[in-house]
């Protein structure tokens, strides 16, 4: 279950983001789609970066019976400005970042992987009939 809590007017296609959640893992999820401003202070204070950003993960901490794989923040703003650069809609630049976001809150870490995850985000684009932006702008 994608627990939604959307901060801004951004429009969410939750039936798309459960279906790839639902292909990945049975815990709850808690997604957040905020503003540039608000991402910029969660990053600063949970990543010490004072800088807006993309997407931010924050998995929970592993307890028995738990149900909760963890938090997703968003920047709708990114959402908007990527999907007008990359020319396609926000439900895929959307669904993209969720999918970078949910790797991370499953353990995958492109910093410091083999390629893992960009494997695993090629795979989860293609099932999904995704654009390919986001393989070609995270790889190097």
């Amino acid at each position: 279950m994608i627990e939604l809590d959307n901060r801004t007017s951004l429009e969410v296609n939750e039936p798309l983001l459960k279906r790839i959640a639902e292909s990945l893992t049975k815990k709850d999820i808690e997604l957040i789609i905020t503003s540039n401003e608000e991402i910029r202070e969660i990053n600063k204070e949970f990543r010490a970066i004072d800088k807006d950003t993309d997407v931010l993960s924050f998995p929970f901490v592993e307890m028995p019976m738990s149900s909760l794989a963890g938090s997703i923040v968003i920047s709708s703003a990114h959402v908007e400005e990527k999907s007008k650069e990359l020319g396609h809609s926000c439900d895929d630049e959307l669904a993209l970042l969720f999918i970078h976001g949910l790797l991370h809150l499953l353990g995958f870490d492109h910093e410091s992987d083999k390629g893992e995850m960009r494997e695993k985000e090629a795979s989860l684009i293609n099932k999904f009939a995704l654009p390919q932006s986001l393989i070609i702008r995270t790889q190097g």
